[in-house]
C-alpha cells in the first residue's frame, strides 16, 4: 500500500473510498475522497483494501532547503522564497490543525497551474506559522531575497501567513532597494479545502513578479470571487479580516495594482517604480528594541512602563493622535530619558531617551496634534507625528530608522518606501 492507490478504508462502522495521501504522522491514513475533502483515519482498528495500485503519482518532499527544476532559457526566472504559512500548510492528522509543512517545491508540485509562467528556484527561509515571525527572520528573508537578485531571478515571490504578512512586508520595504518586483502572496484556506484560495494567490503573484513594478507588493485575493488578485503596497496594506479570501486592503487608497486570473494581465492604478530603475542594496540593521502601545479610555498610566529604557515607542492614539492628559508627563519622561518618579533621576541607555512616534487608531486619515491642546502639549513633550502611516508600519520604520537614519525622529516623518503620503486626499471606496 503505497501514496497514490486508490484504497476503500472501513472503520468503525464508516467506509471511506478515495486516494491514498502522504500521512504528516505514522499513525494516520489520509484519504482524498471523490468529492475533494481530506480524511484522517486512525490506523488502528482501520481494515485497508488496494483497489488499483498506483492510480495517482504522487512524490514524497525531500529535506534539502533549496530546489531546482528544469530551465526554459525562453522563460524568465522567478525565485520562490518560503517562510511557512497556510499557502505551504497541511493537515496535521494527528490534531487535525493546519501546520507548516511544505517547502517551496513542495508548492511547485501543490499549484501545477503554475508550470509554464516562468523558470523557478526554491528556496526555504523559515517554516513557520506566522505568528511566530521574529525581525531576525526578516533579516534572514532580505539577504535570501538579495541573493535571489543578485544570482539573476527576474522576479521574487515570498510565501508566507497572512496574519503578519503586513510587518514582513513592511520590513523589507525598508531595508531592500530592488531592480525587480518582489511579491509576497499567501492564503487564507488551507490547500486541502475546496475553498482555498492558494492557486490563484500563487499564480498571480508570479504574473506580478514577471511585471513592471519593482516594489515590493502583497498580492491577495481582490473580492470573494476566483476572478483577480489585488496589488498593494508593503507599506499600506492591512489584513482586515480574519478568514475572507479578500481579506487585505490597501489603507486611505485603491490597491496599487491588480492581476486579472482568466488573462494574467498586471495591470496598475497608481505610479510605481519601474523595473530596473533601482540599484539592488540592502540595510538590513533593525533595533528590535521597539514597542507598539494602543490607547484606550481608562487606561491606567503604567502601561507605559513597557517603554522605559526602549529604544522607540509608537504609540496608537485616538483620532488626530491623542491620549489622555494623565499620560502626557510620562510620555514627556520617556523622551527625555528620566523616570521623575525615581528618588534620582536616571537616564536611559539610549542616547535622548525613548522616541515616542504618534500614529491613529483609525483606519484612514492622518495624525495632526496641532488643532487641539492635548495635541500641543505631546508635541511639546517631544513626541513624533507619523502623519498617515499604518501603526504597524511605524514600528517597523523605528526599527529601521534607529539603525540606519542620522536623524530618526525626522525620518519618521518623511515618506521612504509609499508609507507615509504627502497628503490625504478623500476617495471612493470600492464596493
Amino acid at each position: 500500500m503505497n501514496a497514490g492507490d486508490r484504497v476503500r478504508v472501513e472503520r468503525a462502522d464508516q467506509t471511506y473510498e478515495g486516494v491514498l495521501l502522504p500521512s504528516t504522522t505514522p499513525d494516520h491514513l489520509v484519504v482524498k475522497l471523490d468529492g475533494g475533502y481530506n480524511v484522517g483515519i486512525d490506523r488502528e482498528d482501520a481494515a485497508v483494501d488496494v483497489l488499483a495500485s498506483d492510480v495517482y503519482e504522487i512524490e514524497e518532499g525531500d529535506s534539502d532547503e533549496s530546489s531546482e527544476v528544469e530551465f526554459d532559457e525562453d522563460l524568465p526566472t522567478v525565485s520562490l522564497i518560503s517562510t511557512g504559512g497556510t499557502i505551504a500548510s497541511t493537515v496535521d492528522y494527528r490534531t487535525g490543525a493546519v501546520t507548516a509543512q511544505f517547502d517551496a517545491e513542495d508548492v511547485l508540485r501543490a499549484v501545477p497551474d503554475l508550470a509554464g509562467l516562468a523558470n523557478y528556484r526554491g528556496r526555504v527561509v523559515a517554516n513557520i506559522l506566522s505568528e511566530n515571525m521574529t525581525p531576525d527572520v526578516w533579516r534572514d528573508l532580505a539577504e535570501a531575497v538579495r541573493e535571489e537578485i543578485a544570482a539573476g531571478a527576474d522576479g521574487v515571490v515570498v510565501m508566507h501567513g497572512t496574519d503578519t504578512m503586513q510587518f514582513t512586508a513592511s520590513a523589507l520595504s525598508f531595508m531592500l532597494d530592488t531592480p525587480v518586483p518582489v511579491v509576497f502572496t499567501g492564503s487564507q484556506r488551507s490547500a486541502d479545502r475546496p475553498s482555498s484560495d492558494n492557486v490563484m494567490n500563487a499564480v498571480c503573484a508570479v504574473e506580478a513578479a514577471k511585471g513592471d513594478a519593482a516594489e515590493v507588493m502583497v498580492c491577495m485575493h481582490e473580492s470573494g470571487s476566483d476572478d483577480a488578485c489585488a496589488l498593494h503596497r508593503g507599506t499600506r496594506v492591512r489584513k482586515n479580516h480574519t478568514s475572507r479570501r479578500d481579506a487585505f486592503e490597501t489603507v486611505g487608497a485603491k490597491p496599487l495594482g491588480r492581476v486579472d486570473y482568466e488573462t494574467r494581465e498586471v495591470s496598475f492604478r497608481r505610479d510605481y517604480r519601474e523595473r530596473g530603475e533601482a540599484e539592488l542594496s540592502l540595510a538590513p540593521d533593525l533595533d528590535p528594541d521597539v514597542e507598539l502601545l494602543k490607547f484606550t479610555p481608562g487606561m491606567d498610566p503604567a502601561y507605559l512602563d513597557v517603554a522605559e529604557g526602549k529604544s522607540g515607542l509608537v504609540i496608537e492614539g485616538t483620532g488626530l493622535g491623542h491620549v489622555h492628559t494623565d499620560l502626557v508627563s510620562r510620555i514627556e519622561e520617556l523622551v527625555a530619558g528620566v523616570d521623575e518618579r525615581s528618588s534620582s533621576a536616571r537616564r536611559t541607555e539610549s542616547d535622548g531617551g525613548t522616541t515616542v512616534v504618534m500614529t491613529s487608531q483609525c483606519l484612514e486619515g492622518r495624525v495632526c496634534d496641532r488643532v487641539y491642546d492635548t495635541g500641543r502639549d505631546l508635541l511639546d513633550a517631544g513626541v513624533v507625528e507619523a502623519g498617515d502611516t499604518l501603526p504597524g508600519t511605524a514600528k517597523v520604520k523605528l526599527m529601521w530608522a534607529l539603525e540606519n537614519a542620522a536623524d530618526p525622529e525626522t525620518t519618521m516623518s518623511e515618506p521612504l518606501s509609499g508609507e507615509l503620503t504627502e497628503r490625504s486626499v478623500p476617495w471612493e471606496r470600492a464596493g
